[in-house]
């Protein structure tokens, strides 16, 4: 009896690790061979792309953005902040942006104007995610693009009002919900 306990008990645990269902970003569905589909208002519905590999890493403006970024981690949340003393999250992305001499405005609903709009799918590193962490539809929080895992997992660097400057994923509940979209500006 405990071999037959034991047999089905691998047998179940094996079975279900090998059946895990499709991630979901918010209205974005991303299934496990990496396979993206997202619809939007003013991008083409249900477009499906294989998603580029982490290993093919940053292009050199973006590993140099990234690079400055993470200078930056650690450093406290401040309210209109642009310095390691302190950074708010556009404040933040502005003075990254600044030292590779990008020139973006100051504001996150601001920043979200700039660049051209693309689909979750198609976020390469420092691609500028946008939030409303207020819930609704407007932009109150922005990030950076810095990491894309083999299995699909987005990562970006921002400044987070309680932890100051982190690198959270787009997996986290919190901003699985607030996230509205992509824009890329290099």
């Amino acid at each position: 009896m405990k071999k037959v306990l034991l047999l089905a008990a691998v047998t179940f645990t094996l079975w279900s690790c090998a059946s895990q269902p499709a991630r979901v970003y918010g209205n974005k569905n991303i299934s496990n061979n990496n396979s993206y589909s997202y619809n939007t208002k003013n991008e083409n519905p249900s477009k499906s792309k294989n998603k580029k590999s982490s290993k093919e890493g940053p292009n050199a403006k973006a590993a140099s953005i990234l690079s400055d970024a993470e200078k930056y981690l650690g450093a406290p949340y401040r309210a209109g902040g642009m310095t390691y003393s302190g950074f708010d999250c556009s404040g933040f992305v502005n003075t990254v942006f600044a030292e590779n001499n990008i020139k973006l405005t100051r504001r996150s609903a601001d920043q979200a104007k700039e660049g051209v709009g693309i689909n979750i799918e198609n976020v390469e590193h420092g691609d500028l995610l946008f939030f409303a962490t207020a819930g609704g539809k407007r932009v109150s929080h922005v990030g950076i693009v810095h990491t894309i895992t083999n299995d699909g997992e987005i990562k970006f660097i921002h400044a987070s009002t309680s932890k100051g400057v982190i690198i959270s994923s787009l997996e986290e509940a919190y901003w699985d919900k607030a996230f509205l979209f992509a824009r890329r500006v290099l």
